[in-house]
């Protein structure tokens, strides 16, 4: 994967993430730490989303790694803004 191909995952996903925070209300690092915690779900109608918002949060995380991995490497070449800049065409 580029760069820009995480990054393009990482905006994904964040929609993703604000569409549940919205529905539910709770910022998604919040409902992660109860959900890590064991913290079960109040409503039964929860519970696929609960388990979807869990795996879109830790892929989100896993893609958040991946891009400062990414930039690590590339401004080890250059170490400049410039060097990680690409512009739209």
């Amino acid at each position: 994967m580029t760069i820009y191909d995480v990054l393009a995952d990482i905006h994904a996903l964040e929609q993703d993430l604000i569409h549940f925070e919205q529905k539910y209300g709770v910022r998604s690092e919040t409902f992660y730490a109860a959900y890590a915690s064991g913290e079960e779900p109040e409503d039964d109608n929860w519970v696929l989303d609960f388990g979807e918002w869990a795996s879109v949060y830790r892929t989100w995380l896993a893609r958040q790694e991946t891009y400062r991995d990414l930039v690590h490497q590339i401004q080890r070449n250059t170490p400049t803004l410039a060097g990680l800049v690409r512009v739209a065409v």
